[in-house]
């Protein structure tokens, strides 16, 4: 992680203008008889190229927000505009199209088809966006080469470790060259080494001048960041509020962050 720490990305001025705008946005739940408000009014300007990461305790409301920037789920209320885009008023075709074309998705249980192979995971997307079959193998191979797994293409997910199958999930997102990277907890599931290379691609793929927007409990990539976003029930909130919560919750003996 050292060396990732010595290319951090450039001071926020440099990041540019905004990409992502959110204003007002509401996201509530109906859990039988109780109403659960994920998001509470968020108000929310993420650079163009920035490395942006959305850091809260379990149930701030980190990963709604992530689902609902990516058009994976639709607010109760609010705006969201994602490249000019209002990403919350697109009906249910146009906003398919959308996350195809703009967004590369990164999760924390890498969402691999385990009868897939590695090749055959990372082509799939392309299914849907008129290419060739020899086309989609061609940029499929290419792409899991970028990531080092070139020797790996025709394993399936359950022949890899976490690591690798998280590098297949990256190839997989890139397969349509987007613009933004939404990563919910893209590390939480792998060892410290993997960790710290699914970091470093992360980190490539914003100085290669995509945005990138992390969901994550881990404080390491907050030295990282252009910019770090807190959440606290649903709402952005200061530094000093985030870690004042943190601490007092920790000297409590449970960690949050």
């Amino acid at each position: 992680m050292a060396d990732a720490v010595e290319r951090a990305a450039p001071a926020p001025e440099t990041a540019g203008d905004a990409f992502i705008q959110v204003r007002g946005l509401r996201k509530s739940y109906q859990m039988g008889e109780t109403t659960v408000h994920a998001l509470a009014g968020v108000e929310l300007d993420i650079p163009r190229t920035s490395f942006t990461v959305v850091m809260g305790p379990s149930g701030s409301g980190k990963s709604t927000l992530l689902h609902l920037v990516g058009g994976l789920d639709r607010p109760t209320a609010g705006e969201i505009v994602l490249g000019g885009q209002r990403v919350d008023t697109l009906n249910e075709n146009d906003l398919a199209v959308f996350r195809r074309t703009v967004i590369g998705f990164v999760f924390q249980t890498f969402n691999l088809v385990s009868s897939m192979t590695a090749v055959e995971n990372v082509a799939f997307p392309m299914r849907f966006a008129n290419i060739s079959r020899r086309q989609r193998r061609e940029r499929a191979l290419e792409l899991l080469d970028r990531v080092g797994l070139a020797n790996r293409a025709f394993h399936r997910p359950a022949e890899l470790s976490g690591g690798q199958q998280q590098r297949v999930a990256i190839a997989r997102a890139l397969v349509n060259d987007p613009q933004v990277i939404l990563a919910d907890e893209p590390t939480g599931n792998l060892d410290t080494a993997a960790s710290n290379e699914i970091v470093e691609m992360l980190l490539d793929l914003h100085h290669a001048g995509r945005t990138v927007l992390v969901v994550t409990h881990d404080l390491r990539m907050r030295g990282l960041s252009t910019d770090t976003v807190y959440l606290l029930d649903g709402k952005v909130v200061d530094e000093d509020s985030y870690l004042a919560i943190s601490t007092l919750t920790m000297g409590r003996g449970t960690v949050t962050t």
